[in-house]
């Protein structure tokens, strides 16, 4: 079993969970991922992992309640214990000296760009982050993204903190007046990863997203998290989670991501409805 060693409840909908997995931290690097299950009956969720400690043997996670799987993880604290947290998976950021690199985190995917940034920088290189959200309310780790970055840029979309723009904005900028950019990191939501994936390709800069697809089993065998790019089908669990975003079908992926909306939401209401049944009692 894996314990739950630290909660924290980063806004509404995000918490971060810092758990015991030994195993998964001795080989753990940046950019990689792992599936976990909240319970021994519950589904399998996709996790990227956000920072590990080698010397306390633990992992950190943040998790966005979309689900009920989601939501039933953000309510399980302290001293609990998830079924199975199974990985590290994927292949890791592949990590150098490049030079001047930007690192955007959008959102929840604020949490997986920073072991990113973090190794870059350890690397030598020159990271101008950028990260955003919808709101104040929804951004996290300013602080530790600042501490491993020479640059940051905040961004919210209704102007509530930081810079009112969406992260593409102050991206194009710094595009249009620097020519040393060597390479950008982009994780977040796909609609987010799909525009600046446009943005930097009118510069012919390349860009690296982690992707977010549905997935199973994360051993390439289910076939789930198969997105289709200009080299042909790829899953997701198994070539990446990282691709060429020039690469990427990025229609096709959101729709594909888009099928079993109605069953996750009928999920969560008849979840809601068992668990109101069970207070009433």
């Amino acid at each position: 079993m894996y314990k739950i060693l630290k909660k924290q409840v980063l806004s509404d909908l995000v918490t971060l969970m810092e758990v015991s997995a030994p195993q998964v931290t001795r080989k753990a690097q940046a950019g990689q991922f792992v599936i976990v299950r909240a319970y021994e009956e519950s589904e399998r969720i996709p996790l990227t992992i956000a920072d590990f400690d080698r010397a306390a043997q633990s992992v950190t996670l943040v998790i966005q309640q979309v689900g009920k799987s989601t939501m039933q993880m953000c309510q399980m604290n302290e001293g609990d214990e998830f079924a199975t947290v199974a990985g590290p998976l994927g292949h890791p950021t592949e990590i150098e000296k490049y030079g001047t690199v930007i690192c955007i985190g959008g959102g929840v995917g604020i949490a997986p760009v920073y072991p990113i940034a973090r190794a870059l920088k350890e690397a030598g290189n020159h990271v101008i982050s950028i990260i955003g959200a919808r709101n104040q309310s929804l951004l996290f780790w300013e602080e530790k993204m600042r501490a491993v970055s020479d640059e940051l840029i905040v961004t919210t979309d209704d102007g509530s903190y930081g810079r009112k723009a969406l992260v593409t904005e102050p991206l194009k900028e710094i595009l249009t007046a620097r020519q040393d950019i060597k390479k950008v990191w982009a994780i977040g939501p796909a609609i987010m990863m799909k525009f600046v994936a446009a943005t930097t390709k009118t510069f012919n800069v390349p860009t690296i997203v982690s992707l977010n697809t549905i997935m199973i089993d994360g051993t390439g065998m289910c076939g789930g998290c198969r997105v289709l790019t200009t080299d042909g089908a790829q899953f997701v669990c198994v070539d990446g989670p990282e691709f060429d975003a020039h690469r990427v079908d990025w229609d096709v992926m959101m729709s594909r991501m888009q099928f079993y909306r109605a069953e996750e939401q009928a999920a969560v209401e008849q979840w809601k409805h068992q668990c109101n049944l069970a207070s009433a009692a």
